[in-house]
C-alpha cells in the first residue's frame, strides 16, 4: 500500500473511532502533582523548602487508560473501585466532566483510593522537576463484595462493547481471577481481551492482545535486550506462543516500538516526533488505549500498531499525565506518513 493510501486508511480508523465501546476494567490511580518553588534549604536538615504554588489531580493508572479512549472519541465503560475520600471523589468528578459513565465505578468506604503524589520543584522560571513521590496505598485488595460486584458490572459492559481492556497495577481491581471470573459461562461471547500488566502478564489466560515495555518484557523472561534486534524478535514470538497471543506490542521508548502478529512478521515502528522525552508518565496507558480503540474501530494489528506509536510519540511531549485528542492523531498522521525499519 502506498504511503498516501496508508495514511487516508489510518486517518478513516480515527474518524471511527466514535462508533467503537470499549469496557475498561482497571486499577484507578489518582495523579497528584504538587508544584513548589524552591525558596530555601531548611536549618532542620539538608532538604529544600518548597514555597506551596498549586495542586493538580489528573486520572493516572487505569483511570489514564479510560481519559485516553475518552479524548480519542470512543465510547467507553469504566469498571474500577476508587474509596470514599478526596482523590476517589475528584477522579469521579473527571469522569462525569467527559461525560464518562459511572455506574460501574464502585465507591467503598473500606478501601483507599491509590494516590501517587508527586512533589515538583524549581525555580521562578525554571522547569520543575521532580524531586520526590508519596505513594498511598490500600491496606488490601477489594472485598469478597466488592470483586463480586466487579465481576458483574464488567461482564455486563463488556457483552455490549468491541473490546475489553485489563488495566492491572497490581492494586486488585483487574486480577487474572477477576478476569476469569468474567469470562466464566461464555461472559465475554469472544469480545477481545486487551492487556497491561504491570507484572503479572504470563499469569493471565485467553488474552488477544498485550502491550508490555521493553524493561517489562526482559523481567518476564528473566533476559537483557539492549540493542539486539534477534533477541528482541525471539522474546516477542515466546510471549506470543506462550500467551497464545493475536498480537503483542513491545513498547521501547526513545527507540518506538515493535508490532508482532500471528500473520507477519515483526514490524519495527521508529519514534514519532522527536527522542527529546518531556514525560513518560502514563505513556504506556496511551499506547494501550489507542491500540485498543484503533483495533476495535476495525484496523489490522499493523494499522493499530501504527496509531499507537503516533499517540505514544505526542503524548510523552505533555508534561504530567496527558491524553491525545482525535485531532491532533489526525494533525500527526498527514504531517509524517508511517515509517518502518527493515532488518
Amino acid at each position: 500500500m502506498s504511503k498516501t493510501n496508508e495514511a487516508g486508511r489510518l486517518k478513516k480508523i480515527v474518524e471511527a473511532f466514535a462508533k467503537a465501546t470499549v469496557t475498561v476494567l482497571g486499577d484507578l490511580v489518582a495523579d497528584e502533582f504538587v508544584y513548589g518553588e524552591i525558596s530555601r534549604v531548611s536549618r532542620e536538615a539538608p532538604v529544600l523548602i518548597l514555597k506551596h504554588r498549586n495542586r493538580s489531580v489528573a486520572p493516572g493508572g487505569g483511570a489514564n487508560a479510560i481519559y485516553n479512549l475518552a479524548d480519542l472519541g470512543v465510547n467507553v465503560l469504566p469498571v474500577g473501585v476508587v474509596g470514599d475520600d478526596e482523590p476517589g471523589r475528584l477522579l469521579i468528578k473527571a469522569f462525569r466532566h467527559k461525560h464518562i459513565p459511572v455506574s460501574g465505578v464502585l465507591k467503598d468506604k473500606s478501601f483507599t483510593t491509590v494516590t501517587k503524589t508527586r512533589i515538583l520543584a524549581g525555580m521562578t522560571h525554571t522547569a520543575r522537576q521532580q524531586v520526590v513521590r508519596v505513594d498511598r496505598e490500600p491496606d488490601a485488595e477489594p472485598s469478597t463484595h466488592l470483586t463480586r460486584e466487579l465481576i458483574f458490572a464488567a461482564r455486563e459492559y463488556a457483552r455490549a462493547s468491541d473490546a475489553l481492556l485489563v488495566s492491572d497495577y497490581g492494586y486488585g481491581a483487574a486480577t487474572p481471577a477477576i478476569l476469569n471470573s468474567i469470562r466464566e459461562k461464555g461472559g465475554l461471547n469472544g469480545v477481545p481481551v486487551f492487556l497491561d500488566s504491570r507484572h503479572r502478564m504470563l499469569e493471565f489466560s485467553g488474552i488477544t492482545s498485550a502491550t508490555p515495555n521493553e524493561p517489562e518484557v526482559e523481567e518476564i523472561l528473566g533476559i537483557r535486550i539492549g540493542q539486539d534486534w534477534a533477541k528482541l524478535k525471539s522474546a516477542g514470538e515466546q510471549l506470543m506462543s506462550r500467551m497464545k497471543l493475536q498480537s503483542l506490542i513491545v513498547t521501547r521508548g526513545r527507540d518506538g516500538m515493535v508490532a508482532f502478529s500471528r500473520r507477519h512478521k515483526p514490524l519495527d515502528i521508529p519514534i514519532f516526533g522527536s527522542d527529546e522525552v518531556a514525560d513518560v508518565t502514563g505513556a504506556g496507558d496511551t499506547v494501550i488505549a489507542t491500540f485498543t480503540a484503533a483495533v476495535a474501530a476495525g484496523a489490522s494489528t499493523e494499522e493499530a500498531a501504527h496509531l499507537a506509536n503516533y499517540a505514544g510519540g505526542i503524548v510523552v511531549m505533555k508534561r504530567g499525565t496527558a491524553t491525545v485528542s482525535q485531532q491532533e492523531l489526525l494533525h500527526a498522521i498527514e504531517h509524517a506518513p508511517p515509517g518502518v525499519r527493515s532488518h
